[in-house]
């Protein structure tokens, strides 16, 4: 048993050290779209209507290529500079579920005609997802 522990304990540590530029990199491209993307050109772009902020967060979200750890931060970023629930939550959605940059790679593999579809209606189900959400939590309290 002790030996199957050290075994555990090893692979751990090394998926850990595995992680950690993941993180300090997500940590630093965070950092700086924060500074590129100041509070009042966010609150500028969205605020205006729910529909098009979900739009909005929705395209940002599926353009975006980057791992799914950094819209988890960036969303609590945007969050906290004023953008709307809506707008943040189909930005997380659709960044993980939406692949604009990937779509060659996913069509050549799975077709064409499959990557399209299924690039679009993850991008609808972020929208709506950002909208069940938010009317959920308002439901909720």
């Amino acid at each position: 048993m002790p030996d199957k522990l050290k075994k555990s304990a090893r692979k751990t540590v090394q998926a850990f050290i595995n992680i950690l530029p993941i993180v300090f990199g997500m940590l630093l491209l965070t950092s700086l779209v924060v500074k590129l993307f100041p509070a009042q050109l966010s609150t500028g772009l969205f605020g205006q209507n729910s529909f098009l902020d979900a739009l909005l967060g929705a395209t940002l979200g599926g353009v975006a290529a980057g791992h799914p750890l950094v819209s988890y931060v960036l969303g609590g970023e945007l969050l906290t500079s004023g953008v709307s629930l809506f707008a943040v939550t189909a930005l997380i959605v659709s960044w993980v579920t939406v692949g604009m940059v990937q779509l060659p790679a996913e069509a050549l593999l799975l077709g064409k005609r499959f990557a399209i579809y299924r690039n679009l209606m993850c991008y609808l189900f972020a929208i709506a997802i950002a909208f069940l959400t938010v009317y959920t939590l308002q439901m909720i309290g």
